[in-house]
């Protein structure tokens, strides 16, 4: 398994990462599911991501008046853990295999704890919604990869977390969403949002209209899908304002995409750069300050200093 210096962000070819990342944003999907089934439904659809943890991936708990859970893709034992509050704990092991092998092993190790759960079980935003019962075709996985890519978000979340400092306005947490397998973190003007058109690929029109009630500047890192670029950061506005398009951003790599309607940075360009946190943060900050600018944001009142460790935010009286 690889082992990486503090603070050092992996190298991730695409060629490399997108096989496993395929397999892993399908079992995410199932883990992802069973959180989705057993909570309320938060705004824009927060209850449902997963989150980083020391280990790997996590649901984080999902609280039961009988039986609270917590599944845990940990990446150093390469297993997924699904724990119960009552104390039990089943161990699914992450290997190359079936989708359907995977899904039926989640399903019989939430019946073992007392916690059966009925998922809607075939994958969102995808192409292909195989069910994942009738997915039998072999997905490749390979450990070292799938710690690089989990190594490279914990770095990716750092930074996410430090920008998303600097907001006084209604901010997402910092999630993976396994939808897009994409991290992300929104911003949002409190002001409504033109009713969405929806068409997202086996997504129900309702969830995406849900999602973006609001005006948002959202900025998010995925595998990508695209060889030249390969592991992308991303921004985009919904709604898209005039001049957002065109406007000047950093760092020198970041460029808009006009098939995905948003600006692109390779992960190749940051982590090369002579200060990776700084061509995120610049990334961040100036397609955010495109996306607010050309909508005309009350930036004054949503905007404020970037945190810092031990001290309170000054407020004046």
């Amino acid at each position: 398994m690889t082992s990486l210096a503090p603070q050092t962000w992996p190298e991730l070819p695409y060629a490399a990462l997108r096989p496993t990342a395929d397999t892993l944003q399908l079992w995410m999907q199932v883990v992802g599911k069973v959180r989705l089934a057993r909570t309320p439904w938060v705004n824009h659809g927060w209850h449902a991501a997963l989150h980083l943890s020391a280990r790997g991936f996590t649901t984080s708990l999902i609280p039961d008046p009988r039986t609270s859970l917590e599944l845990e893709f940990d990446l150093h034992a390469q297993v997924l853990i699904v724990r119960s509050s009552e104390g039990g704990e089943q161990r699914v092991p992450l290997v190359a295999g079936s989708v359907a092998g995977f899904y039926a092993e989640v399903m019989k190790a939430l019946e073992a704890l007392d916690a059966p759960t009925r998922i809607v079980a075939a994958p969102n935003e995808l192409p292909d919604a195989t069910p994942f019962a009738e997915d039998l075709a072999l997905r490749p996985y390979d450990p070292a990869m799938a710690t690089d890519f989990w190594r490279a978000l914990l770095q990716i979340n750092r930074v996410f977390q430090q920008f998303r400092t600097r907001y006084l306005g209604k901010c997402s947490p910092v999630h993976l969403f396994w939808g897009g397998a994409d991290l992300a973190v929104t911003r949002f003007s409190g002001r409504r949002a033109p009713l969405h058109p929806g068409g997202i690929p086996h997504l129900p029109d309702a969830v995406t209209r849900e999602a973006y009630s609001h005006e948002v500047s959202s900025a998010g890192f995925w595998p990508g899908d695209n060889p030249p670029d390969g592991p992308c950061f991303y921004s985009y506005a919904y709604p898209t304002p005039d001049g957002f398009s065109t406007a000047r951003v950093t760092p020198e790599a970041a460029r808009f995409d006009e098939r995905l309607g948003e600006f692109l940075l390779p992960y190749a360009a940051v982590r090369t750069a002579a200060d990776p946190d700084a061509a995120l943060l610049g990334f961040l900050q100036s397609t955010y300050e495109a996306a607010a600018d050309a909508a005309r944001w009350d930036r004054d009142a949503l905007e404020c200093e970037e945190g810092a460790i031990g001290h309170p935010r000054p407020v004046v009286g």
